[in-house]
């Protein structure tokens, strides 16, 4: 049972995010919505570079800019003078607390980095790599899904074994009828040879932003 003070909790967390949101998007204040889609990019982003700086020993915020907003809005102090460890151990409570996002999450980007950034010069072209990757898995698994992505959201389960098969069948599939979906297929299995995901770890990141998609209201068309 939730005591008065678990509530005021809440809401405190719910205006600083709202605060953290507006000020990385340019969001309006009035909008009461917390944690969507382009939320949970963004606390993947800012996660992705907290460990960058952690691992490298990155110092210039300038490199790192929704890391230098996170950290300003939330006025994280810099722990032992290493910038990335603070910031990415608040941006993972958050993402717990938001998107009860498990530790494996976070351990499986964590070595990704370590294992492809070895020097500040490799920081871009890892982005880049996980921007096209990312971008193209989330454009095939919604071309392969089509119809299977309008279930409800009460049928989580169904969706979850649908999204299951369908990332095995981009990592796996050799004899898709359309030569674009191939092509995309084997593009994404490039960029992952590289990054090293596992695919559960797939699995769970597009789920994940499939079932964030479901909550957010249609966008409303442009007046003609």
């Amino acid at each position: 049972m939730q005591t008065d003070w678990d509530v005021l909790s809440l809401l405190t967390k719910k205006n600083i995010y709202m605060g953290l949101f507006s000020k990385l998007f340019g969001k309006s204040n009035n909008d009461n919505k917390v944690g969507g889609v382009e939320d949970y990019m963004t606390l993947v982003r800012v996660y992705f570079q907290a460990s960058l700086a952690n691992t490298l020993g990155i110092n210039n915020l300038a490199m790192l800019p929704d890391l230098r907003t996170f950290k300003s809005t939330l006025h994280i102090p810099t722990q032992n003078n290493r910038l990335g460890a603070g910031e990415r151990n608040q941006c993972k409570k958050m993402m717990k607390e938001l998107y009860n996002t498990d530790d494996n999450f976070f351990k499986e980007v964590d070595q990704s980095i370590r294992k492809n950034c070895r020097k500040i010069q490799d920081v871009q072209v890892y982005m880049i790599q996980f921007q096209g990757f990312s971008q193209d898995l989330m454009m095939l698994l919604g071309n392969l899904m089509k119809f299977k992505l309008r279930m409800p959201s009460f049928f989580k389960s169904a969706i979850k074994s649908m999204t299951e098969k369908t990332v095995n069948d981009i990592l796996t599939k050799n004899d898709f009828d359309d030569p674009g979906v191939m092509k995309t297929a084997v593009a994404i299995r490039q960029y992952n040879k590289r990054l090293g995901f596992t695919q559960e770890w797939i699995t769970n990141f597009v789920f994940q932003i499939v079932m964030l998609a479901k909550k957010e209201p249609p966008k409303a068309e442009d007046d003609k």
